[in-house]
Formats: C-alpha cells, structure tokens, sequence
C-alpha cells in the first residue's frame, strides 16, 4: 500500500467562508461545475458526506468501502481541520485517501477539492466519498461538484436535529439515521426523524444505521444506487 497522501491545505486567501461576498459564493460554485466536469469525464461518482463531529461519519465511509471496494475502485478525501487520523483509518482498507485540512475553517470548498483531485489519477478509480468537516451549517451553501450528498445524523443528537438545520437536508440526496441501537435510550423516535427528513426534502432517501455494526449499511449503499 502507498504512503499516505501529502495533506492538502488551503492557501493564503483561498479559503471560501460562508460570511464573505456573494460573487466569492458564485466563485466557489463555478470550481464546483468545473470538479463535475472533470469527475464526469473521467466516469467518477462522487459523494459528499455530510455531518456533525461524531455523527460516524468516518465508521459509516469505512463500511461502505469494504462493502463495495470488490466492485469500485474507490478513493476517499477526508476533509478535517488540522490531523489526518481519518484518513489513516481509512487507508487502511486499502484505498487511497486524502487528507484535506481547512485549519480553522468549518466546511471544505471546491477549491479544496479541486486541489486533492489533483493528488490522484482519476483513471483509477470509479468511486470518490469525500468526507467534508464535521458541521451541519457551513457545507451546506458550499456544493463541492459531487453528484450525490449525503447527510448522517446520530440519534445521540437528539429528537431536533433534522428541524433545527433544516438547510443542509434540502439539496441533500440521502440522510442517514445513525447509532439507532441508542434511540431508546436517548427518548428519539426514529420514525420522527425520517417523517422530518421528508417533510423537509420529499425526495430524500432514508437509511437507519448502526455503522458501528454495520447495520443498515446496504440499506445506504440501495440508497446511493451503488
């Protein structure tokens, strides 16, 4: 297996903040048409998973890729502020990984992304889940050029969470309900979270997860058409 990656960081001025101007919003969704393109070209899915700190955000991408590294060649940039402890875990499945760190940012941009894919050949891989920093605001307004999103959620998050930050479920393609074997215990009804999720965004998918485990895994995987 290869070394880890160099970890990607953002340059002096290159850091696209959710308080700066709209034509630096604008800028950031031209990158992102532009990663599409190129993911397009070269026949690379890209997913955009979407979370708070502990949400497992990472244990459910782990599961995913040795659920499916047999039919994908798969890569993983892990988006996180300052270490690349993420990645490693990752690496460790055998796919290449990426760290990205955004410092004291709380979303990666396009150009971030732009950046790691120029860390890899895209001819070898098929399949790219990028981990973006644990929040449930920022990523919202920061489209990376994936073609799917994906939000996880812990139920230890509590009965709120969904309708509390209703914008990042808008534009999202998935939810997962994660750590449900905790539900009970933390008074959450599950079946008001996806009620939520719908009510928010008709069209999303939901899976319930312990990726602990690896329950509801291929639920996720059925979600994502994979």
């Amino acid at each position: 297996m290869s070394p880890l990656k160099e970890v990607v960081k953002a340059e002096e001025g290159e850091i696209y903040d959710i308080e700066l101007e709209e034509d630096l919003l604008r800028a950031n969704e031209e990158l992102a048409a532009k990663n599409r393109e190129l993911l397009k070209k070269h026949n690379v899915m890209a997913i955009d998973v979407m979370g708070s700190i502990g949400s497992g955000k990472t244990t459910l991408i782990e599961k995913l890729v040795r659920a499916l590294k047999k039919k994908y060649r798969i890569a993983v940039f892990k988006g996180d502020l300052t270490t690349t402890i993420d990645a490693e875990l990752i690496e460790r499945h055998g796919v290449e990984a990426v760290p990205i760190n955004t410092g004291k940012e709380c979303h990666l941009d396009a150009n971030l992304v732009r950046k790691a894919l120029q860390k890899i050949n895209l001819e070898d891989i098929n399949l790219l889940f990028i981990e973006n920093v644990g929040n449930l605001i920022c990523p919202a307004d920061f489209p990376l050029g994936s073609e799917k999103r994906i939000v996880v959620i812990s139920v230890t998050e509590g009965p709120y969470m969904i309708v509390k930050h209703p914008f990042i479920f808008m534009n999202a393609d998935v939810v997962v309900i994660n750590k449900k074997d905790l539900a009970q215990a933390m008074g959450v009804d599950i079946e008001k979270l996806k009620a939520d999720a719908k009510e928010i965004n008709p069209n999303i998918k939901v899976a319930v997860t312990n990726a602990r485990t690896g329950e509801g895994v291929k639920e996720v995987i059925d979600a994502l058409g994979l």
